[in-house]
């Protein structure tokens, strides 16, 4: 499944934000898959954190395999040796092992909190073992597909804003700035940061590094 948007979300961010929408124009549509599923999305960005991608995407493909999909059910039947055998910490099994727990008693209702704000979603995240608050924004981002989901703390983020609006460093005024510009579809300018930072546009450059690299320069002089 892919993250739907269309004119209306990139006319609203050119409209304003100007240097966002010429971004977006040389850059073109942006197909990123999403979670069809709130369970699931929850336990893939669990087994995500501090790893790469490619990781990420190696664990989640032997986890399906080893439970034939991905349920409070499928996973609640494993032992934690067996999730620990997809390749994962012991400290993320108990993670993954304490929300389904908690998904199959009744205390977090995912029917429930599918309909809740965005805050609401955060605040209960938030409280379980190993979902911080940037796991959280990445749950509604790719679990819940909510149109407004930009996070102060992900790197790649701040990074392409520093990139596409040539500054040395993004500090939490200067981001809800331009986040407020965004909104209601921060999720759009959100996927267009990732792949700026990633080097969609290669004449842009992240000062913040071209920085350190002056600075490391002047040292060794």
């Amino acid at each position: 499944m892919l993250y739907e948007y269309g004119d209306a979300e990139t006319r609203h961010l050119a409209r304003h934000d100007r240097q966002l929408g010429e971004a977006i124009e040389r850059i073109g549509p942006i197909r990123r898959t999403v979670d069809e599923d709130l369970y699931a999305s929850v336990v893939r960005h669990i087994l995500g954190q501090q790893i790469s991608t490619a990781a990420q995407a190696t664990l989640w493909a032997r986890l399906e395999q080893r439970t034939g999909g991905v349920t409070p059910q499928t996973v609640g039947a494993l032992s934690a040796n067996e999730l620990q055998q997809c390749g994962t910490t012991f400290r993320k099994v108990n993670y993954i092992q304490e929300f389904t727990e908690k998904v199959q008693n009744g205390e977090i209702d995912l029917a429930v909190l599918s309909q809740a704000t965005d805050a609401e979603v955060i605040h209960t995240l938030a409280a379980l073992k190993g979902i911080g608050v940037w796991t959280a924004e990445m749950i509604l981002l790719f679990g819940l597909r909510r149109p407004d989901i930009v996070s102060f703390g992900d790197l790649g983020i701040l990074r392409g804003m520093r990139m596409l609006y040539h500054l040395q460093s993004i500090d939490r005024e200067t981001f809800t700035r331009y986040a407020n510009q965004y909104s209601p579809y921060g999720t759009v300018a959100s996927l267009y940061l990732w792949v700026i930072a990633a080097g969609a546009l290669p004449d842009l450059a992240d000062p913040a590094a071209a920085e350190r690299q002056n600075a490391k320069l002047r040292k060794e002089k």
